[in-house]
């Protein structure tokens, strides 16, 4: 098997299910118990809060440990009782929470990164929070989260020279970034910063809010009062045992990853764009140039979208799984669902180059031997879908 869809999900790191495995079993108890064990357990998990907080740096105390980035999204999103500006290629968990709100679209480029004139434009008055991602999850495209903090912090000083009271607070998804950007909240200027487990390497499941003094939430879910009242529920100290390790060797090792990831990046570019050069000789049709997906110099190194104009992608995914080839269309939650990925529709593709786009996504599975394989793989069975096409349309 070779995996090619990281940006859904990442393997458990080693060390990370090693930290782990003593608190499913052996220390088991309660951290919220009075007896010494349990107190012993407690110790742990404040430990490893502030071990994952200072991967971002902040403080233990900044975090709020959630089951994953959907629940840290709704939770950030309590910060408000007014207007929000979203990203339109907001990953669904944000879009969908936005819309029980009252929200505005913030437009792209077809690169996919942001229209600052079009976010400085729509912050009208009675907007609160502006969410924006920090790494797209389908284009790997990452935002200018420090520019758009500063024009946030010129409209909140606009707004108290014009006695406007009303609160303006930054948040950003970096869910797919915590295993490649070096983080820092401070340098990012965000008041909310959502990260998740599963995407670097920790257990699936487990997320963190990061929220900055003097912000203001609500709980979602109440109960015994864990995680400063807004996050009721006895604590997952294993996962956030394995978490704070998992994103604690994801930063360790940032410069090595990049690296990495841009060497197989390079070769998966360069198969593709090998694709009919050798037999359009031999061939009566010229089959088409793949297009690469994202911005070409702020993105994810281990992001390769790209789309095959007139292929089936569906049919593509299901023709590289039995070669042991796992890649996906975009975002498995919308895959999932069989729906049209908003993302690409909002950076301009057509219906047909929609339904032939590939998310690719390189992680600590891949070496360069198993890509420069997938890269073959891949590129010999969209020469046989172009032909089995063109041979399907002479003869009809």
């Amino acid at each position: 098997m070779i995996y090619l869809d990281h940006a859904a999900a990442t393997p458990v790191s080693q060390k990370a299910l090693q930290v782990m495995t003593p608190y499913f079993a052996e220390e088991f108890f309660n951290p919220s118990a009075p007896y010494l064990p349990a107190k012993r357990v407690r110790e742990v998990y404040e430990l490893a809060k502030d071990d994952l907080a200072h991967v971002i740096g902040a403080k233990g105390v900044d975090l709020v440990i959630t089951a994953g980035a959907t629940e840290s999204i709704n939770l950030a999103f309590t910060v408000c009782q007014g207007k929000v500006l979203v990203l339109e290629t907001e990953h669904a968990a944000v879009l969908e929470v936005a819309k029980q709100c009252s929200y505005e679209l913030v437009k792209v480029d077809k690169n996919g990164l942001i229209l600052i004139d079009d976010l400085r434009d729509k912050l009208s008055d009675e907007v609160e929070l502006v969410s924006i991602s920090l790494a797209n999850n389908e284009l790997g495209t990452i935002q200018p989260l420090v520019e758009i903090a500063e024009v946030i912090r010129r409209v909140r000083q606009e707004r108290l020279r014009n006695n406007n009271n009303t609160p303006l607070y930054l948040h950003s998804d970096a869910s797919q970034a915590l295993n490649l950007l070096d983080l820092n909240v401070a340098r990012l200027g965000v008041d909310l910063l959502t990260i998740n487990a599963a995407k670097c390497g920790g257990p699936k499941g487990v997320g963190a809010l990061y929220v900055a003094h003097g912000v203001k939430l609500r709980p979602i879910s109440v109960g015994g009062g864990q995680e400063r009242g807004l996050r009721s529920g006895t604590e997952n100290v294993a996962g956030v045992v394995g978490f704070a390790t998992a994103a604690q060797e994801a930063k360790a090792h940032l410069a090595g990853s990049r690296k990495k990831y841009q060497v197989m990046s390079r070769i998966l570019r360069q198969e593709l764009e090998k694709i009919g050069k050798d037999m359009n000789s031999t061939t009566d049709f010229v089959m088409p140039t793949p297009i690469f997906l994202g911005h070409p110099k702020h993105q994810l190194a281990s992001f390769v979208p790209v789309c095959f104009p007139g292929v089936d992608a569906e049919r593509l995914i299901y023709r590289l799984e039995q070669h042991g080839v796992l890649v996906s269309t975009g975002a498995a939650c919308a895959a999932n669902k069989g729906n049209k990925s908003h993302v690409l529709a909002a950076i301009g593709l057509s219906d047909v180059e929609i339904a032939g786009s590939l998310r690719i996504s390189l992680g600590s599975a891949n070496t360069i031997e198993n890509v420069t394989e997938a890269a073959s793989i891949i590129r010999e069975e969209v020469e046989r879908e172009y032909c089995r096409i063109h041979e399907r349309g002479h003869h009809v």
